[in-house]
C-alpha cells in the first residue's frame, strides 16, 4: 500500500520538488498547505499516513500544527528546518514530532525518514545529536511550557505583525476572544509590549529573525 502523505511549506516550489521526489518512490502525496493552520485541517479531511511539515511556516509554525495534530488525530509528523540546534530539535520532538530532517539533507534522507517513521521509529537526520532526545524520550521528559498551544498560535500571530482583529478572523474567534488571548499571553509571560512579545517568540523558535 502507497505511503499518504502531506505536504506543509509555505515555499511551492520546495513542495513541488519534494512531491516529485516521494512520488518516484512510490508515496502517494495526497495534500499540500502553506501554512501549519492549513496542514491541520487536511490532515482532518485526507487522514494521511503521515506528515511532513516545514518548522517556519506563517500562521502556525510546524511545531505548534504537528502538536495539535498529534494530540487530535495521532497522526506522526516528519519536520523538515534548516535548524540543528538542541533548543528546536528538543522542542519538536516534545510536542510529538518523530522525524527531524535537515533541509540541506532532504534530498538524501527524506525517503528513508519516511521509511523509518511508518515502521514506528524515530528518524533524525545525520549531524545533529540524538543523545539529549534519547535521554529525554526515555526518562519521559515533557517540562510544562509556560503557554497553551492556542496562545502560542496567537502569540506567533501577533509577533507577524497581525493585528487583534486580523489574529480574531484567522482564528475564527471574536475580537474580545482575541484580546483576550493577548491579555493572557502578557500576564503570562510578565511582558507588557508588542516589542518584547516578538523578541521571545524568537527566542522560541515561533517565527524567523
Amino acid at each position: 500500500m502507497s505511503v499518504r502523505v502531506i505536504l506543509a511549506d509555505d515555499h511551492a516550489m520546495l513542495r513541488d520538488a519534494l512531491k516529485v521526489l516521494l512520488e518516484k518512490h512510490g508515496m502517494t502525496v495526497v495534500g499540500e498547505a502553506e501554512n501549519g493552520a492549513q496542514a491541520v485541517q487536511l490532515a482532518r479531511t485526507a487522514r494521511p499516513h503521515l506528515m511532513v511539515m516545514d518548522l517556519s511556516m506563517p500562521v502556525m509554525n510546524g511545531i505548534e500544527a504537528a502538536s495539535e495534530i498529534q494530540k487530535e488525530l495521532g497522526i506522526p509528523t516528519i519536520l523538515l528546518t534548516m535548524h540543528s540546534d538542541e533548543q528546536h530539535v528538543l522542542r519538536a520532538f516534545r510536542a510529538g514530532v518523530v522525524g527531524y530532517v535537515l533541509k540541506a539533507k532532504a534530498a538524501s534522507d527524506l525517503v528513508q525518514a519516511i521509511q523509518e517513521v511508518v515502521r514506528g521509529n524515530v528518524y533524525l537526520s545525520p549531524g545533529i545529536s540524538g543523545t539529549v532526545v534519547r535521554e529525554m524520550l526515555n526518562k519521559g521528559e515533557k517540562p510544562e511550557e509556560a503557554l497553551t498551544l492556542r496562545e502560542r498560535q496567537v502569540l506567533q500571530l501577533i509577533a507577524e505583525g497581525k493585528t487583534t482583529k486580523e489574529v480574531a478572523q484567522l482564528l475564527g474567534v471574536s475580537v474580545r476572544t482575541g484580546e483576550s488571548h493577548r491579555a493572557r499571553i502578557m500576564e503570562k509571560l510578565e511582558i507588557h509590549e508588542t516589542a518584547g512579545l516578538v523578541r521571545y517568540a524568537i527566542r522560541q523558535g515561533l517565527i524567523e529573525p
